[in-house]
């Protein structure tokens, strides 16, 4: 018997943005492009959706990346004519029509054939000429300029996983060095602030992740089971010395960050380890309390788990623990439409909600409420979250269990007689459930009173 203990008059934060998004979900036709999926993000109270990988391959060369929109770089970045904006301002408009907020990535898309050739993710020729192409983009969607619009997008990311790969030759989002990189990020970073201040947020680098401190548990202060000492990546530990130089870097060269921006594929325990290590190690070099952002994660991307039980337990049970953690903001990878292994969201040839995006769903009603409350569990093992929370009038519980076994509950704090009782897994899609008198594995509650 798990006992779940609700207080509602014991607030502790606002819910935080954990079921934001990678790549909205849109389709195109043989006359235009289908944006109206993103009112399924709209429907689940999504706040944001990143915009890297938009579209396939470099965007299908139409969407985003600074080479689709600034397509020669020798050309003059203060003359609107320079740029094609066309595809990123329907996509835009598309999200905004539905209320989902991007989060800009300024960079390009990972090149996974860059062994073959790579093409579009070495170093830029002049990393000043890229800031202000970087800073033309920020006026056109939010001051106007080039016939653009006043959006107010707040959160502009430089680049992505620039460690991605150990060895330059080995990488496939950049091909310079490490140096180079953060001579970028210093020389953009200053640049967009120096231009619109705290107007907006400036950030990145997208970590690949810090995996590596479960190779060298003892070098990096960090506790893990044994079973895992014995591995040694040079990837993953590359990763995490290349991230401390970057803060090395930036401290002295005081670079603006606004904040900082890490992934993760892996199970929650390893997520949570690598949030305490991140937050820990910001503190240490002075960046204590920066916003931090798991900007790609997916901890159930294997083809056969699309749509299962498993998978929309795993998303609910990895949201549900993060609440808990250091980091400000999630954005799942993703919520596209077409068929792959990391679009969890949508049936690929009907493009029908799935059991996962449900779970989104579910969490997007404690977001909507706003407050997270005090949730007390006695009796449970293995990986059984619960989180309430509640706008003053309303409050709402979520319970994931992924034990491994059914449980009984005992619920506290919780009006049942008048509670509306959801059951999310493989086959029921927050469909009405009779009693919260036990939860089977693998399987999301959500109760509203």
């Amino acid at each position: 018997m798990i006992t779940i203990r609700v207080n509602s008059d014991k607030q502790i934060k606002p819910i935080k943005p954990m079921h934001a998004m990678g790549q909205p979900p849109y389709g195109g036709g043989f006359l235009k492009f289908d944006f109206s999926h993103i009112k399924h993000l709209q429907n689940a109270a999504v706040p944001y959706s990143r915009l890297h990988d938009v579209g396939g391959a470099f965007g299908a060369n139409r969407f985003v990346d600074i080479p689709n929109i600034f397509r020669d770089f020798d050309a003059d970045e203060n003359d609107p004519a320079s740029y094609d904006f066309a595809f990123t301002d329907a996509l835009i408009a598309g999200m905004y029509q539905y209320h989902v907020k991007p989060i800009f990535r300024l960079g390009v898309t990972i090149e996974n054939q860059a062994h073959i050739k790579a093409l579009r993710i070495d170093p830029p020729k002049d990393f000043h000429k890229w800031a202000r192409v970087c800073e033309h983009i920020i006026r056109h969607y939010n001051e106007g300029w080039a016939d653009g619009f006043h959006y107010g997008i707040k959160y502009w990311e430089i680049w992505n996983e620039p460690e991605n790969g150990p060895t330059p030759d080995q990488n496939q989002m950049w091909t310079g060095t490490a140096e180079q990189f953060y001579e970028m990020y210093d020389v953009t970073a200053k640049h967009l602030k120096n231009c619109f201040g705290d107007r907006i947020k400036v950030g990145g680098y997208g970590s690949c992740g810090f995996y590596g401190v479960y190779y060298h548990p003892d070098k990096y202060g960090v506790s893990v089971p044994q079973r895992e000492k014995d591995n040694r990546y040079e990837k993953d530990v590359y990763r995490v010395e290349f991230m401390l130089d970057f803060l090395k870097y930036i401290r002295a060269h005081e670079s603006p960050i606004d904040f900082f921006s890490w992934h993760s594929y892996s199970d929650v325990d390893k997520t949570l380890v690598m949030d305490a290590y991140l937050q820990k190690t910001l503190a240490e070099y002075g960046y204590a309390g920066l916003e931090t952002h798991l900007n790609e994660w997916n901890n159930a991307h294997e083809a056969a788990l699309h749509g299962s039980s498993y998978a929309s337990t795993a998303a609910a049970g990895m949201m549900a623990a993060m609440q808990d953690g250091g980091t400000y903001m999630m954005c799942y990878y993703d919520s596209r439409l077409q068929a792959s292994t990391y679009g969890g969201l949508f049936a690929p040839l009907t493009y029908e909600p799935v059991s996962t995006y449900y779970a989104f769903a579910a969490f997007g009603k404690l977001y909507a409420l706003g407050t997270q409350v005090e949730v007390v569990i006695e009796g449970a093992e293995g990986e059984f979250y619960a989180i309430s929370a509640t706008n003053g009038e309303k409050n709402a519980l979520y319970v994931v269990n992924r034990s491994g076994k059914t449980q009984e509950l005992q619920l506290e704090g919780v009006d049942i007689g008048n509670a509306q009782i959801h059951k999310i897994d493989g086959k029921h899609l927050l469909s009405m459930a009779f009693d919260a008198e036990k939860i089977a594995n693998d399987t999301v509650l959500l109760i509203e009173w």
